[in-house]
């Protein structure tokens, strides 16, 4: 059974729908061994497929093929994600990051909110020239 790279990707619950599998396929974001791949490319077992969502690489193999989209149960028979620590480690610094950014037209900070985030900050940026 062959099935297409973007069947395989909506099948497996990685993009909500076919049409946008296929666009990130043709953006290029789409890898297999390191190669940019066509939404037309068959899948095998084995293969390894990366998926650039910036500023993450996410990595899954592939251990069964599905051309139908499947119920979220059944996704781990299908593939496991492989996605090294460091990539995701990428996405709790976002999630910090974007705890620590302030809502649009709320102003400027307090001095108490101003103080928080020197002392939240103050590890990263201390002068060692002292």
């Amino acid at each position: 059974m062959e099935v297409r790279i973007d069947k395989w990707l909506w099948a497996v619950r990685l993009f909500k729908t076919r049409s946008l599998a296929t666009e990130a396929c043709k953006k290029g974001k789409i890898l297999i061994q390191q190669a940019a791949v066509k939404p037309s490319r068959t899948v095998k077992v084995g293969d390894i497929i990366q998926i650039k969502r910036p500023p993450v690489v996410y990595s899954f193999k592939v251990l069964a093929l599905a051309q139908n989209r499947m119920n979220a149960r059944l996704v781990p028979e299908h593939m496991q994600d492989i996605t090294t620590p460091d990539q995701l480690e990428l996405i709790e610094l976002g999630k910090i990051a974007a705890k620590t950014a302030r809502e649009r037209g709320t102003g400027r900070p307090t001095k108490k909110e101003r103080r928080d985030m020197d002392d939240f900050f103050e590890p990263f940026f201390v002068d060692d020239e002292d």
